[in-house]
């Protein structure tokens, strides 16, 4: 199994409440809030503040967590390097929501205007 495929499986058994904190963090340290972070999450994925509990109590991997996405029509402006990977690039169709959702969270805390985070600008 070359490294491309371990990677995406290790991101397919990843929980999303193990990263969820880190994402909080992430823009709260640069002075964004929870609030902002839930917006761009459904955005990009529909889910509000109340399923994304779930998913967390639920302790749900990232294949699970979209698999039950309606991702936005948009997703697919988000470009860009993120980790090092052109997202538009990524050919595993979960790795590449996965690094959408690093990405938008990256802008986030960059201090990027919601408006261009959210594709509508």
């Amino acid at each position: 199994m070359n490294n491309a495929n371990k990677q995406d499986e290790r991101i397919a058994k990843m929980t999303f409440a193990s990263v969820y904190p880190h994402y909080i963090t992430k823009v709260e340290k640069k002075g964004r809030t929870k609030k902002e972070l839930h917006q761009i999450i459904e955005w990009l994925t529909g889910f509000d503040e109340k399923k994304l509990q779930e998913f967390i109590k639920e302790n749900v991997t990232f294949e699970t967590f979209f698999k039950n996405a309606k991702l936005n029509h948009n997703a697919q402006l988000i470009t860009g390097a993120i980790c090092g990977y052109r997202v538009e690039e990524i050919e595993n169709p979960l790795t590449q929501q996965v690094r959408y959702l690093d990405k938008l969270v990256d802008e986030l805390a960059k201090g990027r205007k919601m408006e261009k985070i959210l594709r509508t600008a």
